[in-house]
């Protein structure tokens, strides 16, 4: 299967998506959609986040492209996971609202999973309930016919839309990514100091949480 990871900057790649794609026996791609242009078809798309946020095409003009592209996705039913920017981008491609939430969620914050969750494919492989780095500003309303599979206090985790999976909080992230994100938006975070101590605590635990998820993501499609 080719699974195509669509990224949004030099930071933000598959992380440990990387290593599930792979051992699943799978061919992954990786495409930087802000300089590389829309790609082609794919068996699957990974669509990751960024620091740019999913209303600001005035500012990044490749947004439209890239909303349409996913329309067309959704359309043909082409399986989707996308992650924090990714996954509002696919919310909104699907007709739903995006607007910066109430508070930003930077660092690791409690995540619940709703009883939905429980018979869902892919988001059943994560605990009921867990610590999730996090790093955004903005989320979204439930598109039409979507099913919420998880929140925080703030807004909807995870969510599903026929063959498309969206999850706000970041199970892809590695340690060395972290520290980048760090560098670029030192301003986002109160105590980096806590937060790097936060993420060495439980960075080997979340990298395997997020390997089996995006296993059950290629294992479900």
């Amino acid at each position: 299967m080719r699974v195509l990871a669509l990224t949004h900057g030099p930071s933000v790649g598959p992380g440990v998506f990387a290593d599930a794609v792979r051992a699943a026996g799978h061919e992954l791609v990786e495409h930087q959609l802000p300089v590389g242009g829309l790609p082609g078809d794919a068996d699957a798309i990974v669509v990751l986040g960024g620091a740019m946020h999913p209303d600001e095409e005035d500012r990044h003009n490749w947004l439209r492209s890239e909303l349409r592209y996913l329309e067309r996705q959704l359309e043909r039913g082409t399986p989707l996971l996308g992650v924090c920017l990714g996954s509002q981008l696919i919310a909104r491609a699907a007709g739903a609202r995006v607007f910066r939430a109430d508070e930003p969620e930077v660092g690791w914050l409690r995540v619940q999973l709703s009883t939905a969750a429980g018979s869902d494919p892919v988001v059943s492989s994560l605990p009921t309930s867990f610590e999730a780095f996090q790093w955004h500003h903005y989320t979204h309303d439930l598109p039409e016919g979507a099913v919420e599979l998880a929140r925080s206090r703030v807004c909807t985790q995870a969510f599903r839309l026929g063959n498309a999976w969206g999850v706000q909080f970041h199970p892809e992230v590695r340690g060395e990514q972290v520290e980048a994100w760090l560098a670029e938006d030192p301003d986002d975070v109160a105590d980096a100091a806590a937060l790097r101590a936060g993420t060495r605590e439980r960075i080997d635990g979340w990298n395997e949480l997020g390997r089996r998820l995006c296993g059950a993501f290629l294992e479900a499609v």
